[in-house]
């Protein structure tokens, strides 16, 4: 019988820091410093990385940029094929529980889009999505709560995004510093970048493959 090869990553269970960030939306421009920047586990199995993602949190909830460079072609958006458009989904599990094959309440998926939204599809666009198979869905968001902002260049972009609190059932750092957390960048130029496992693992619907996000103010 010929071996069957695992991928690293779903050997081992890992967890990586956030930080505190007392001012996570300004009115302009997030600027996040090197400190910030989420490690991607993916290098440990020599997957390709090419994004780079910084986040932060606050009690007011969770704050990212990202940074998509060397493209040639315009990023592919569209707001009617949210999740096949270029640029990122998180998914957060505001419990971090990992015993689970299906995703409760407390589990999201947002997607946020350097463009497709506005009459010429140039706008970013944010938007939380249904998670395949989900036992219960968290609770329903005001409309306009995700933010984003985006500069799109010659050769890639610039994402930011804000999730705040009041998208996140059950969002409590205090009582629960821990985040059950992946994500996913896609670009139809450069491929897929990945948290931990790879499309070979149903991590977009299984919270038991996803790493944790570890809350911290240092």
């Amino acid at each position: 019988m010929p071996d069957t090869l695992l991928s690293p990553n779903f050997l081992f269970h890992f967890a990586v820091p956030c930080r505190y960030s007392p001012s996570i939306w300004p009115e302009r421009t997030l600027k996040l410093s090197e400190e910030y920047q989420l490690r991607n586990l993916a290098e440990l199995e020599g997957r390709k990385v090419f994004a780079d993602l910084r986040l932060a949190w606050s009690e007011e909830g969770l704050a990212f940029t990202l940074e998509v460079p060397g493209k040639t072609q315009t990023p592919w958006c569209r707001d009617t094929k949210i999740q096949e458009s270029d640029g990122i989904q998180f998914w957060i599990d505001t419990r971090d529980t990992h015993n689970v094959h299906r995703a409760g309440r407390f589990c999201h998926r947002f997607a946020f889009l350097p463009a497709g939204a506005g009459q010429r599809l140039d706008q970013p666009l944010a938007s939380l999505l249904a998670i395949n198979r989900a036992r219960e869905s968290p609770r329903e968001i005001p409309r306009g709560a995700l933010q984003s902002r985006s500069v799109i260049r010659a050769d890639g972009y610039r994402l930011e995004g804000l999730i705040p609190a009041i998208a996140l059932t059950g969002f409590d750092p205090a009582e629960h510093p821990a985040l059950g957390f992946t994500y996913c960048v896609n670009d139809k130029e450069l491929g897929l970048q990945t948290f931990t496992v790879g499309p070979e693992f149903p991590f977009d619907e299984d919270p038991s493959v996803w790493g944790t996000l570890d809350l911290v103010r240092s």
